[in-house]
């Protein structure tokens, strides 16, 4: 039996990888060989799949390799690799090594005690530029006010479970959403540990800007409805507000202030009919919003135990 399985997505990693394998045999060793890699190659257009293809039959550890036909994400990699594990408990790190592989087995410690389903590494400290820090503590703070409270300020890059957190997660089967957000979203009982964010040795990161807006949108519109909220509010607000600058402009009109033709009705309508655009987009968007949360299939309840007392005293 494979006690833990390691999913790793590999995209433009090639410079990494000779480094990445020595750290997970010395990890392997850690766990007495007791531990399954799977390899996700994400359509890496360098030659991570040849390299691993060939270095993985002289590796000491038991390891799988898949090979996605295109680029699909980071997100969907680590997902097809949750799929093929064979262990009872999972872990994901990232194939770039900022993150400690010693983490894995201080994760691992965590779930051996089966009081927690759930274990996330959280960044106490990262070697980024100062213009990446800042974004990411603005972006992870927004995101905590405003859309799921428990994600950690730094935001998540590891985590590890058990199977049934593994299996649960698996049936969320959403495109253009979140896994650190779905994480979350599950509940379970859960344990964070921390660690400092290492600076990149080798090569140059595939997190690009066009990757961070989509993760951004994908993010925010599968787990809130804010924006469709604040749109009502500010249609609502600005109605209001129209409706009693059109008292104004009229007392104005007939007071002899306004002695531009027209200048009244034109003000009173573009003000007016923008506001009740907004307002009414914002009732059209929480109809659509609805219609969207539906589509989605999540279950309604996740019941984390069950168990049966009395002459079975069987629990599941």
């Amino acid at each position: 039996m494979i006690l833990l399985t390691l999913v790793i997505p590999v995209y433009r990693n090639e410079s990494n990888l000779p480094d990445l394998l020595l750290a997970i045999s010395a990890l392997n060793g850690e766990l007495n060989n007791d531990l399954e890699i799977v390899f996700v190659v994400d359509g890496s257009p360098d030659r991570c799949y040849e390299i691993l293809r060939a270095e993985l039959p002289l590796q000491p550890f038991r390891s799988k390799l898949i090979l996605l036909s295109r680029n699909f994400g980071s997100f969907m990699a680590i997902r097809t690799g949750l799929q093929n594990g064979s262990g009872d408990r999972f872990a994901v790190m990232a194939a770039d090594l900022q993150e400690p592989p010693e983490l894995v087995l201080e994760m691992n410690s965590v779930l051996l005690r089966q009081d927690i389903d759930v274990v996330v590494g959280v960044r106490e400290g990262r070697q980024d530029p100062w213009a990446t820090r800042t974004a990411s503590k603005i972006f992870w703070g927004l995101y905590r006010r405003y859309v799921i409270p428990e994600i950690p300020p730094g935001g998540v890059d590891m985590f590890a479970c058990n199977k049934a957190f593994r299996d649960t997660l698996l049936t969320l089967d959403e495109r253009h959403s979140s896994l650190i957000a779905q994480i979350f979203w599950l509940g379970y009982r859960r344990e964070v540990v921390t660690y400092t964010r290492q600076e990149r040795v080798h090569g140059k990161s595939a997190w690009t800007l066009r990757k961070k807006v989509n993760y951004l949108m994908d993010s925010v519109f599968s787990f809130t409805d804010l924006p469709i909220r604040l749109l009502t509010r500010v249609g609502a607000f600005g109605s209001a507000l129209a409706a009693l600058f059109g008292v104004f402009t009229l007392i104005a009109k007939l007071d002899g202030m306004i002695e531009v033709p027209g200048y009244a009705m034109i003000m009173l309508a573009i003000t007016f009919l923008g506001c009740l655009n907004l307002l009414g987009l914002g009732i059209v968007g929480s109809y659509a919003w609805r219609t969207y949360e539906n589509t989605k299939n999540r279950p309604l309840a996740i019941p984390m135990r069950v168990e049966d007392f009395g002459d079975r005293h069987e629990q599941y």
